[in-house]
């Protein structure tokens, strides 16, 4: 028995020191750029599934999912199927532009699984390999097709790290953005919330367009995620999806839909604008479409296509391995219903997280639509806003009506500093979590789509023990610290 005993404690001690020194050499040789490598210092080795384990010998449960990248979760059987039989049929692996059975069979799949209205009279780019391409493509196609420069999209973004993908998300760029406030609940840029929150965002919108004095121009496009991601889990409700769509309609801007994390199921409809019925002009897909390997595509209204031969090329657009693993993913998730799974445990899920709210102060707010969750943790000692803009008698109610009974949830500010706290706390109890929002304040769930009613309750029990105990530490130990935009209201 002690000589087990002892083995077993040099083993762990010998994957420990692998570990270490992995991340050590990582740390010394890597870009200062890395992100996800500094919240989350783990050393893949395995994973099948939602399981991954490290290095160390550790086992967890990613609720990351390569940022929504594996609708099928690690390794899935079927992908590594389609990538297996590629590579054993002697076909070229990377063919630029060129047709293939491979190629044929992916757009054939793709083309199925579109929006009505759409799949019959479109016409497909492929770009680089990541989505942030698709969206450089996207913004030079109607940019191309209208003669137009300018383009509108929405405070929260984010749509990637290249030049014309970070103006759209509001950094700097060579493209001229008009940006529109993103209707939520939660924090309001109205102080309204709810539908006219949303309704108040459109006219906003309508007025910029039509008045000749606002400094906006007619622009080339919108681009619009339906549910924001980064910007912290924000589903964008459905009544103000189709007011964009006859707003840019009405004026012949074409709308372009990013679904580069929300595609693929991921929301409860295969494609997020299927909630609200809206067939964009333009959408732009990455990440689940490649079935875990680097692919990405832009899929607009053929008479959009006003480019010339040349116009928008890229070495890597011919990836046959991503197309292959891309077409059993999309297959899988449209014959296993997996998107109407989604919606049906992620509605389960979410009900669960609003008891967190109800239990800790600190929730602030729990949002999501599908598989794509969040919890926004908030500083509860922080001074209140003041409710609303003066003279609308509904403004700042509307928070407590739609909560029903219960504490009021006027928010509170954005703690960044206790959600990467949970976030901890969670590695710590092998679970593998992100943050998104303005302030990095919101804990994300992206699981895959084949997580399994035993995962989600470990998932839940995890998440929940790790919000009580970053809570706990942080009431020990005081706050002792400040909001990183100083004293004053709470932010947007």
């Amino acid at each position: 028995m002690a000589v087990t005993e002892s083995v077993a404690e040099g083993a762990h001690t010998e994957e420990r020191a692998v570990h270490e020194g992995i991340l050590r050499r990582q740390s010394a040789r890597e870009s200062a750029a890395r992100t996800y490598a500094r919240a989350l210092p783990i050393v893949p080795v395995r994973a099948r599934g939602m399981t991954i384990e490290g290095a160390d010998g550790r086992r967890y449960l990613d609720c990351l999912s390569g940022a929504g990248t594996l609708a099928l979760g690690h390794n899935h059987p079927v992908v590594l199927e389609a990538i297996r039989r590629v590579l054993d049929s002697g076909a070229p692996l990377s063919v630029l532009d060129l047709a293939t059975p491979v190629k044929d069979a992916f757009i054939t799949e793709l083309f199925r699984t579109l929006p009505a209205g759409l799949a019959d009279r479109a016409r497909v780019q492929f770009c680089g390999p990541a989505g942030t391409d698709a969206v450089e493509a996207a913004l030079k196609l109607v940019r191309t097709a209208t003669g137009r420069t300018g383009m509108l999209a929405f405070t929260g973004a984010y749509h990637g790290m290249t030049a014309g993908a970070m103006a759209a998300s509001g950094g700097a760029g060579d493209v001229r953005v008009a940006r529109l406030p993103f209707p939520q609940d939660y924090r309001c840029p109205f102080g309204v919330g709810g539908p006219r929150g949303a309704e108040l965002g459109a006219r906003l919108t309508e007025s910029l367009l039509d008045d000749p004095k606002s400094g906006v121009p007619l622009p080339a496009g919108m681009i619009v995620e339906p549910v924001q991601g980064e910007g912290g889990v924000l589903p964008a409700p459905d009544g103000w999806m189709r007011r964009m769509r006859e707003i840019t309609a009405e004026r012949s801007v074409p709308l372009i839909a990013d679904e580069i994390q929300t595609g693929v199921g991921r929301t409860g409809a295969f494609w997020a604008v299927e909630h609200s019925g809206v067939v964009p002009d333009v959408m732009v897909m990455s990440k689940a479409i490649g079935g875990s390997l680097p692919l990405a595509v832009v899929v607009y209204r053929e008479d959009l296509d006003a480019w010339q031969p040349g116009a928008h090329a890229g070495t890597f657009r011919g990836n046959q391995l991503a197309m292959a693993a891309g077409t059993a993913t999309l297959a899988h998730v449209r014959e296993n219903a997996l998107a109407e799974r989604a919606a049906a445990l992620g509605s389960r899920m979410l009900s669960q997280l609003s008891r967190l709210r109800d239990a800790f102060p600190c929730v602030g707010d729990v949002r999501g639509r599908g598989l794509m969750l969040g919890i926004e943790l908030v500083d509860p000692e922080s001074e209140r806003p003041t409710p609303g803009p003066a003279g609308d008698p509904s403004a700042g109610d509307h928070r407590r009506a739609a909560d029903g009974p219960g504490p009021d949830r006027t928010p509170h500010r954005a703690d960044p500093q206790l959600a990467a706290a949970v976030q901890r706390e969670c590695l710590d109890r092998g679970l593998i979590v992100e943050l998104g929002g303005r302030h990095a304040g919101v804990v994300r769930l992206l699981p895959p789509l084949t997580i399994s009613d035993e995962q989600a309750e470990a998932v839940m029990d995890r998440l929940a023990d790790a919000v009580a105990a970053a809570a706990r530490r942080q009431q020990d130990h005081g706050r002792g610290h400040r909001h990183p935009d100083g004293p004053g209201p709470g932010n947007g």
